[in-house]
């Protein structure tokens, strides 16, 4: 499994081939640059490797608490950090629910703060500008969501392969090992 300085040169060396394939996708520098930004956040800050105290981990700095919880749910390298996909819409989840969870501590402590002088809303929220919100950037929001899961998925798939290689080193080993005790025993038993 490649350290947390590997991981990081190898975010550095696919960036140009992420705004390269990035632009002749999409033809746009905008969204191209998006795209890039998002990968090189999920491979420095937001990848999979924000379930044990890591490199990603630790960029954030006096923030990094924030994931704490996260850490304590998931296991190292399951499939919920580090798969395809789930791992990167898991930790939008999570940090999603985190920031609602701050805003609502925020406005209850405002409300409880002036007691009257602050109606809380009573009927349900309407989420149209929501909605409106998100087909007016879906380019924007697929393409950054695109350069999050390409930067995670660069993390786990040197880890899969760093892991591969490991086992079939260790396989290999394992076989040299075993012919030369069976020629080393052959030797002995020839020499007596």
């Amino acid at each position: 499994m490649p350290a947390g300085k590997t991981h990081d040169k190898i975010t550095l060396w696919l960036t140009p081939l992420i705004i390269g394939g990035g632009f002749w996708i999409t033809r746009n520098d905008r969204l191209t640059l998006l795209m890039a930004i998002a990968f090189g956040f999920s491979g420095l800050m937001f990848g999979p490797d924000l379930d044990i105290h890591s490199c990603q981990y630790q960029r954030w700095g006096w923030l990094r608490w924030i994931w704490l919880p996260y850490r304590k749910l998931m296991r190292h390298r399951s499939p919920f950090s580090h798969g395809f996909l789930i791992g990167t819409m898991l930790r939008l989840l999570y940090v999603a629910m985190f920031g609602l969870a701050i805003a609502l501590v925020g406005v209850g402590g405002l409300w409880l703060w002036h007691r009257g002088q602050m109606t809380l809303p009573t009927q349900t929220m309407d989420w149209a500008w929501l909605r409106a919100w998100g087909q007016k950037y879906q380019g924007e929001l697929l393409v950054s969501f695109i350069g999050l899961e390409l930067g995670a998925m660069s993390h786990s798939v040197s880890d899969w392969t760093g892991s591969w290689l490991k086992k079939r080193r260790g396989k290999r080993r394992s076989s040299q090992k075993n012919k030369s005790s069976e020629k080393q025993t052959k030797h002995n038993s020839q020499r007596r």
